[in-house]
């Protein structure tokens, strides 16, 4: 005898990969990592190759993107433009993904 749940039962209807894509990162709770692991990944397109190469380190805690820079003075700018380095993330991600940014 199989045990069954709630997730194990197929739907009659047929959904995209997306849907289903969709649906599983929904179901395991698994969206909000999806979704960090994008930001990661994107940050070379979002911020331009010079600010990637001197990019050592990203990681997201609690809702804080920290950037890991090789570079001392790119570090004090983007400090400074802490504001627009936000705006260009959520003009990409949803806002609550990423609350804040600390360089260091």
């Amino acid at each position: 005898m199989r045990y069954k749940n709630k997730y194990s039962e197929r739907k009659s209807e047929t959904s995209s990969v997306k849907e289903a894509i969709d649906a599983m990162l929904d179901t395991y709770k698994l969206r909000g990592k999806f979704n960090e692991n994008k930001l990661i990944n994107s940050w070379e397109s979002m911020m331009g190759k010079p600010i990637s190469r001197r990019t050592e380190k990203l990681f997201i805690k609690e809702k804080v993107l920290f950037v890991k820079l090789n570079s001392a003075p790119l570090r004090h700018e983007l400090t400074i433009s802490k504001t627009k380095v936000l705006e260009i993330i959520h003009r990409n991600f949803d806002k609550t993904l990423v609350t804040d940014v600390k360089f260091y």
